[in-house]
């Protein structure tokens, strides 16, 4: 097995906020009956966390179990156990309609950590997701778009985020991050 390399290779900017780029993250695509016990077993199960409400994000460390849609969710394990977990859900899951994908190598992980209001503002520049912490409160999910491209987020606390997004888009992803971080500035066109 080769060496997992990340998107951006950690890279890091400090402006209003530090954005970092998380590295690897076992990330596991889950589509099925969210209301199925057997589904809810297995996401558990390998996560060793609780189930998520609706349009929730629960996470502890390198885990998570983040609601994505009425019918999927995205695991998050540390990247070397995610083919075993892929296995067990496989396993647990059997007989069930169900899909588990490895995306771990498809999707780039970024860290944003800072003054929470500082944060939603510089988010708030790129989608057009209400960023107020009355709309997306700690431990809620967040799918939408930042300026051209999909992307996740959800914060962990109110000083600190994540944002899941394609790694094809990963550069240009931390770029926009990096321009509306930058203390004052307007969001232009890439």
């Amino acid at each position: 097995m080769s060496n997992p390399v990340s998107a951006l290779q950690g890279a890091e900017y400090k402006g209003s906020v530090s954005v970092t780029e998380s590295g690897p993250r076992g990330m596991i695509t889950v589509r099925g009956d969210l209301s199925s016990t057997k589904l809810k077993n297995a996401a558990t199960g390998v996560a060793g966390l609780d189930f998520p409400d609706e349009r929730g994000a629960n996470c502890v460390g390198e885990r998570g179990i983040c609601w994505m849609s009425p019918d999927e969710l995205l695991v998050l394990l540390p990247y070397d156990d995610v083919e075993a977990a892929v296995g067990s859900m496989n396993k647990t899951l059997k007989g069930e309609h169900a899909l588990i994908a490895n995306v771990s190598d498809a999707r780039a992980s970024f860290r944003i950590e800072g003054d929470g209001s500082a944060i939603r503002d510089m988010l708030a520049k790129l989608t057009p997701a209400d960023m107020r912490s009355t709309a997306i409160g700690t431990g809620e999910m967040r799918r939408t778009r930042l300026a051209q491209v999909p992307a996740a987020i959800w914060f962990h606390e109110n000083n600190y985020c994540e944002l899941v997004c394609f790694r094809s888009v990963a550069e240009y992803v931390f770029n926009l991050l990096k321009q509306s971080s930058a203390s004052g500035a307007e969001v232009g066109h890439f």
